[in-house]
């Protein structure tokens, strides 16, 4: 389960307008190897549903995964932060061991 905080969801929902996509446009969420710790996130919006994909709802939004990436990611909450420290989409996740200092990389 991948849980989406409120602030996130506004922001999800302003992109999605600003760059034209409709209803159908899903929130995909999946971990590739890369970055500073060795695995990183990737976030980005998919109007298909592929047949290994995991389907989450929360806060009213729709979010893909795929198998692989949920034993990364299973547990994690996707915030958004636009504070001095950094402005963008935040992962939470309880699996990662170590992250990186910008926050775009981890480790299990």
């Amino acid at each position: 389960m991948i849980s989406v905080t409120e602030k996130a969801k506004n922001k999800i929902t302003e992109l999605k307008q600003q760059e034209g996509f409709s209803n159908n446009h899903n929130i995909r969420v999946s971990v590739k190897g890369g970055g500073c710790s060795g695995l990183m996130y990737d976030l980005n919006f998919d109007a298909e549903v592929l047949p290994a994909d995991e389907i989450f709802e929360d806060n009213e939004v729709k979010i893909l995964v795929d198998k692989k990436s949920l034993l990364y990611l299973a547990g994690t909450t996707l915030d958004f932060s636009d504070g001095l420290n950094g402005k963008g989409f935040q992962f939470i996740n309880p699996n990662a061991s170590r992250t990186c200092g910008c926050g775009e990389s981890f480790s299990i």
